[in-house]
């Protein structure tokens, strides 16, 4: 229930993050009011190697906001870093920008989530030959061989902004290395992350309403452990806090203009397929042969970008009778983003073997 809100107001709006329709975790969910500023907290202990930090953020629930504690997960598989989500202004709401898995680490929002997330890639470490080294000058690790000391400037007590856009938001936009990243192979949060993001959803202390922006869960050394002496409470709410009605979006400037969703999550969110050049070899027969080509690809992939949009939506109309958990309601926003994402690869190699085999026939041409 408390993610079917989240599906309800984004199908009404069109947009995108964790639990529903357009949602919020990770790509969905539609609000009018930004998000509560980063609590101030410290990193549990590392619990092993191949653990990766994952930093804590708000999301949303039927009853507002609340705090998703940071985390220490086990990468998917060697080689892969996290990709914090982010919220974004876009449209006259917040959005939420789910985070995924990859080879490095994408856009996320230009927010300084700390311990090696400065805004910016990542400074908390790196794999080598399957094995991540850890920087120790931002992780707390003891015990692991594996480390390096790199001095890494964070500024995260100074500036707990959360969201990118809007009045007062962080204002940086993807450069061509954030749009290189977007493109390549992701996976998605993954189960112990989605039973993360439950659990949090289920304790009414996490809460913005009841802690005010201290949460006393703010990080756990392992995914939905939330008790014990490996729990770390917030040290104190950022100094910039302020309750919901005082952070009532206002209309950002023209020259903050909100960026459209990093990650397309169905294919309507996917930008309109580009025409290629109108072919010229010199032969107009040939020319129109080409033409036709590229004309019968572009209808086919539309035909299936159709077919894709309309099976997601049958799954949209039919989650509100299902009545499922805010996990697995997740889940199918991260399969429908993993589905369109793939639909869009296999596209642009169409295109691009297409193009391939034309500019190979001009250079070869038939006597």
């Amino acid at each position: 229930m408390r993610v079917l809100a989240f599906v309800r107001s984004l199908m009404l709006a069109g947009l995108m993050f964790a639990i529903a329709g357009k949602s919020s975790a990770g790509i969905l969910l539609s609000i009018t009011f930004a998000p509560p500023p980063l609590p101030v907290y410290v990193q549990p202990l590392c619990p092993g190697e191949g653990y990766i930090w994952t930093p804590g953020y708000w999301a949303y629930g039927d009853d507002g906001f609340f705090w998703v504690p940071g985390t220490w997960v086990l990468a998917p598989e060697p080689g892969l870093l996290w990709t914090p989500g982010y919220w974004g202004w876009g449209e006259g709401v917040f959005i939420f920008h789910e985070g995924y898995w990859g080879p490095r680490v994408g856009f996320y929002g230009g927010i300084n989530y700390g311990f090696g997330y400065t805004g910016v890639g990542y400074e908390g470490g790196y794999w080598n030959h399957g094995r991540f080294f850890y920087n120790r000058s931002v992780n707390h690790v003891t015990h692991i061989t594996n480390v390096y000391n790199r001095t890494v400037v964070n500024n995260i007590r100074f500036n707990n902004v959360s969201y990118n856009g809007g009045s007062g938001g962080i204002t940086a936009r993807p450069t061509s290395e954030d749009q290189a990243a977007l493109r390549e192979r992701h996976i998605p949060p993954s189960s112990v992350q989605a039973r993360h993001l439950q659990e949090a959803s289920t304790n009414r202390r996490l809460y913005e309403s009841v802690n005010r922006g201290k949460p006393p869960i703010a990080a756990t050394a392992k995914p939905a452990q939330f008790s014990g002496r490996d729990v770390v409470g917030a040290k104190a709410a950022a100094r910039s806090y302020a309750p919901p009605a005082a952070r009532t979006a206002a209309s950002p400037p023209s020259n903050n203009a909100p960026s459209r969703p990093a990650v397309a999550v169905h294919p309507r969110d996917l930008p309109p397929a580009a025409h290629p050049a109108v072919p010229n070899t010199g032969n107009p027969k040939q020319d129109r042969r080409y033409q036709q080509q590229q004309s019968n690809l572009l209808v086919k992939q539309q035909q299936e970008r159709q077919k894709l949009q309309q099976r997601q939506e049958q799954e949209h109309r039919r989650l509100p009778q299902a009545r499922q958990s805010p996990a697995k309601e997740q889940q199918m926003e991260q399969r429908h983003q993993q589905q369109t994402h793939q639909l869009d690869q296999r596209h642009a190699r169409q295109q691009q073997r297409m193009e391939s085999r034309q500019s190979q026939a001009r250079q070869n041409p038939r006597k």
